[in-house]
């Protein structure tokens, strides 16, 4: 530009910048007060993609490029979903298959609880009381009571018996209907003791009396389980099956089998004492019962004896037609049969462990103790402290010593009807001694368990062994022990298992494949 007040490039470049500073208006232009220029910058309009039209795609959609590719999709999608369903059916094939349940009854579910004494088991003597006290047995995961006798009957007088009859000094039928009726709502069975002569000294009464017997005692089972009743149980079944007639007993109970909602089988069970393992064998065999209740383990003491004896009654029968006990099968206590406090807990630990069912006697929770002939009486309110001066230390031992066998009953109650290892499973033995035993129960891909028990007088070792399907891991975790150097949840090498005097221990492990 001229000099003649011209503006040159550089003053043009400057008057654009100083304009690009200036604030907008509300109109969006820019006030420049230089020589009067303005500046207007216009906003650039947002671009927005729409896609292709249906026109466009209709053009494209049948060019070969296309075509070639969906079917290459197409191809892909089925050739994963064909992977997949392969993949799935080897799986199936090759996971391990999972054993069918055993059909179990509700004797099997749980322990049963026998009440003999109605006088020793409440303060009221009657059958009123018992029906006070099944909430504290519910919480023992108690599944039956065995109740009675308490017919009328008079001792050895064949002609006062009265089997569908009920002694009035030990209740009425409506205190009875009652006790069913909410023992079955907590899912607890009442089996009554129809044993007849036992008042007497021979409990079916003398020879050449057996079809009088057999027709009054085939009568009152009809009648009882009629009623409600879950199942009728007799003593010395050995001389019962000898009988005339005695198929007509095991037949009425089978023929009175109810359907309901709740289906609840009755149950026929037999209580021998004094029998050899062939004899039980033999009479389970023979006998029909739904359950025989011996009294093998109080008469078998060492622990080789012990483990064959189980093992072949086990391989001979059905493990859900066996029942266990220490004393009951002849109404003698727990503690009397253990002699020590502390195997109290190890024949619990045994008798909730072992293939079948567990038979207990009232009290044997708490370890009670019969002191003479007569029974003792059931202790109630252990959890509760004494007071008063009169109150020693050896009565505060004894009651926190009642009150953690009955803790231990519980546990190992409640820990037996949630296993199914324990509750139908295998039995294996594994090692055992003069006075110690060591065994394995598994049930199929469920976790397994090892019981160790020590009954003698000194510590004993057992060394367990892997057998067959009993393949054992070089460790297992401590589930429950009574013995203080095994600790709950410490793990503990299966090379050799160590324990003390009157002890034992509840090892577990899980499936491996």
């Amino acid at each position: 530009m001229t000099k003649e007040g011209e503006l040159d490039i550089k003053d043009l470049e400057l008057i654009d910048m100083d304009s690009e500073t200036q604030p907008m208006t509300a109109d969006g232009a820019v006030a420049a007060e230089k020589n009067g220029t303005v500046k207007i910058k216009v906003p650039e309009e947002e671009v927005k993609f729409t896609g292709l039209s249906k026109d466009e795609l209709m053009k494209v959609a049948g060019t070969a490029g296309w075509v070639r590719t969906r079917w290459v999709l197409l191809g892909l999608f089925w050739l994963g979903w064909l992977g997949m369903l392969a993949g799935a059916i080897v799986i199936i094939v090759q996971a391990p298959r999972c054993q069918p349940i055993p059909e179990m009854n509700w004797w099997n579910d749980g322990p049963l609880y026998q009440i003999d004494d109605l006088a020793a088991f409440t303060e009221e003597g009657q059958i009123k009381g018992v029906e006070d006290k099944l909430d504290m047995l519910n919480q023992l995961k108690v599944k039956g009571l065995l109740l009675g006798p308490f017919h009328q009957a008079q001792a050895n007088q064949l002609s006062t018996l009265d089997l569908q009859k009920i002694d009035p000094t030990k209740g009425t039928l409506e205190e009875l209907k009652s006790l069913m009726e909410k023992a079955h709502k907590k899912g607890i069975s009442v089996v009554l003791d129809l044993t007849p002569n036992y008042l007497g000294n021979k409990p079916w009464f003398s020879g050449g009396k057996s079809v009088e017997v057999m027709e009054k005692l085939k009568e009152a089972a009809k009648y009882w389980l009629d009623l409600g009743v879950d199942g009728i149980k007799v003593s010395d079944l050995g001389a019962a099956s000898a009988m005339v007639d005695w198929q007509s007993i095991p037949d009425t109970t089978s023929n009175n089998d109810t359907e309901s909602e709740l289906p609840r089988k009755k149950a026929l069970i037999g209580v021998v004492s004094g029998k050899s393992l062939t004899q039980v064998s033999e009479l389970l065999n023979t006998s029909s019962v739904n359950l025989l209740v011996s009294d093998l383990l109080t008469n078998i003491t060492g622990g080789l004896e012990r483990a064959q004896a189980i093992e072949l009654l086990l391989e001979r029968n059905d493990q859900r037609n066996v029942g266990w006990t220490l004393g009951a099968a002849t109404s003698t206590h727990l503690a009397n049969e253990a002699k020590t406090p502390e195997l109290v807990g190890l024949y619990q630990l045994l008798l909730f462990t072992l293939p079948g069912t567990p038979v207990f006697l009232y009290g044997d929770e708490i370890g009670l103790q019969a002191q003479g002939k007569e029974s003792p009486m059931m202790l109630w309110d252990i959890e509760k402290p004494e007071e008063g001066a009169a109150v020693n230390d050896t009565a505060k031992a004894d009651r926190l010593a009642r009150d953690e066998n009955r803790k231990w009953f519980k546990t190992l109650s409640d820990l037996r009807g949630k296993e199914r290892s324990l509750l139908h499973g295998e039995y294996h033995t594994l090692s055992s001694s003069g006075s110690a035993l060591a065994y394995l129960r598994l049930w199929d891909q469920s976790e397994r368990f090892l019981v160790a028990v020590n009954w003698g007088s000194a510590p004993a070792t057992l060394t367990p062994r892997s057998t067959g399907k009993a393949e054992l891991p070089s460790e297992a975790m401590v589930r429950l022990s009574t013995d203080t150097e095994l600790k709950v949840d410490a793990m503990v090498s299966l090379k050799a298992i160590t324990l003390g005097p009157g002890r034992g221990v509840l090892l577990q492990f899980p499936f491996t494949s």
